[in-house]
């Protein structure tokens, strides 16, 4: 079945669905262990790891939309 999909929509299947399940599943892995042994080297890259993949998974332009206090999600705009 996988093979039927055109390549653009298989991408889009990765980043949408399975880059935000491995990035929790390695965050949650990461957590676990810094639980068990306290932070670490092994628990620092799996949570970065989870970091690199949230930016990815939401795109390039989520990083602008989040570092711009001017947005429409800013609290102080005036309402139209």
């Amino acid at each position: 079945m996988w093979a039927f999909f055109s390549a653009r929509f298989r991408m889009w299947l990765l980043l949408a669905i399975a880059a935000p399940l491995l990035g929790w599943l390695l965050g949650r892995i990461g957590d676990l262990i810094e639980a068990r042994r306290g932070p670490n080297g092994v628990s620092r890259v799996l949570q970065q790891g989870r970091e690199f993949l949230r930016r990815r998974s939401r795109g390039p332009l989520a990083a602008r939309r989040a570092a711009d206090p001017t947005g429409v999600r800013d609290a102080g705009a005036p309402r139209r």
